[in-house]
């Protein structure tokens, strides 16, 4: 933490699509559907995205899932 702010965490596309197991193009395709995050944009060309959005979205399709398996 930065002078009791909390800080933030942005996560490029190589990290999103390790800790979701999804593609490239499955990543934004589902941003096009509003099923995943939007992008962060950082400057020209770049995005990231919010760790904490992209843990929520994890957490979220884990108990989706557990839901429909009990």
């Amino acid at each position: 933490m930065l002078d009791g702010k909390v800080s933030q965490t942005i996560l490029r596309l190589p990290e999103v699509k390790s800790c979701t197991g999804l593609s490239r193009s499955t990543i934004y395709a589902r941003i096009a559907l509003g099923t995943f995050p939007k992008p962060v944009g950082l400057g020209g060309r770049a995005v990231g995205w919010l760790a904490t959005e992209v843990q929520d979205w994890l957490t979220h399709c884990i108990q989706a899932s557990r839901k429909m398996v009990g």
